[in-house]
């Protein structure tokens, strides 16, 4: 059977982007049911850069919460915390000693997450990228949903497995495919069409997280950036107006739209109108979410308990997985 193995980050709040960019697509593969779907917290990716340790554990269940009350099932997809499957670390670390120092200085994430303090950054925040790869690996995973931005990892992944393999003389791990789905991979800033939607900005303003209420969302959308022109209606009057494609990208991908229909729809027209729009349809598709998202944080312990069930399935896969490398490696047992 095909395997899907995705994360995000216990850091801060998951916003609109994280939903129409991953979540809604996890959901679409788990009810696919021809793959095995894992998704992980990724809270050992979390402390690589300063983070509250206060928060750590609650940020955990909330990103779980998150999974779920976007549709991941947890009697279908195991959902569980990184860090409480010790295989990835044990991996990465085999891992790390067949990677080349050549390929992690040309990760580009870890030069803009460290700018220009490359002396003072973490070892963590440098090999990330293996760690990545001892994710997917460690579950023999086939197939890696993920962002225009972390196909440099993917790619480092693949490569490391084919090293394992060539070194050991087997087919041991298998070629991750990457997987980029749906309209809105990649969700623009309010405030900065040119920029991510990001967790990590400093202004809330430039994203609409998944715990906002209706008047939040709606205060958000009427503030977002636009131009001065009219809303485009031809491909080619979207040049140079990032601000206007991030919109009218959003809400396409909200309403199961492509970019000819919204522009057929709104093309022409004041921004007033589009912003409109899509603060309806924001609302209608976030608010069950949010919903959903406060019950289960009421209920710690029926989160502990569902991360505990997904943690054990995930080690049930994993546990043999680090075993078998590290025989071919030659360790004693």
């Amino acid at each position: 059977m095909k395997r899907i193995l995705s994360g995000m980050q216990p850091t801060s709040q998951l916003h609109l982007g994280n939903y129409l960019g991953a979540l809604r697509n996890w959901v679409t593969l788990q009810d696919d049911r021809s793959y095995e779907c894992l998704y992980c917290v990724v809270d050992l990716h979390a402390i690589t850069v300063p983070y509250d340790r206060d928060a750590l554990a609650k940020a955990t269940r909330e990103i779980a919460a998150a999974y779920m009350a976007a549709g991941v099932d947890p009697s279908v997809s195991a959902i569980f915390p990184q860090s409480a499957v010790p295989e990835h670390s044990q991996l990465m670390w085999l891992l790390s000693t067949m990677t080349q120092m050549g390929k992690l200085n040309r990760m580009t994430q870890f030069k803009d997450k460290a700018g220009k303090n490359t002396e003072k950054a973490g070892l963590g925040l440098y090999a990330y990228p293996v760690l990545m790869a001892a994710d997917i690996l460690v579950y023999k995973a086939t197939h890696v949903p993920v962002g225009e931005d972390q196909k440099q990892h993917l790619e480092l992944a693949r490569e490391v497995a084919s090293t394992f393999n060539h070194r050991y003389n087997a087919e041991f791990f298998p070629q991750p495919e990457p997987m980029i789905m749906g309209a809105a991979t990649r969700v623009m800033s309010l405030r900065d069409g040119t920029q991510k939607m990001s967790k990590s900005a400093e202004s809330d303003m430039s994203r609409i997280n998944l715990t906002d209420d209706a008047d939040t969302i709606e205060k958000k959308i009427r503030k977002a950036k636009t131009d001065s022109g009219a809303i485009p209606a031809t491909a080619k009057e979207f040049e140079n107006r990032p601000e206007a494609m991030n919109l009218m990208t959003i809400y396409g991908a909200l309403t199961d739209q492509g970019l000819d229909k919204v522009m057929t729809e709104f093309g022409g027209r004041e921004f007033s109108v589009l912003k409109q729009a899509l603060v309806d349809a924001s609302i209608a598709h976030l608010a069950p979410i949010t919903k959903r998202m406060n019950g289960f944080m009421k209920d710690p312990a029926e989160i502990d308990r569902l991360l505990q069930k997904g943690t054990d399935k995930a080690r049930s896969i994993a546990t043999p997985v680090l075993e078998g490398a590290m025989d071919m490696m030659g360790f004693w047992k």
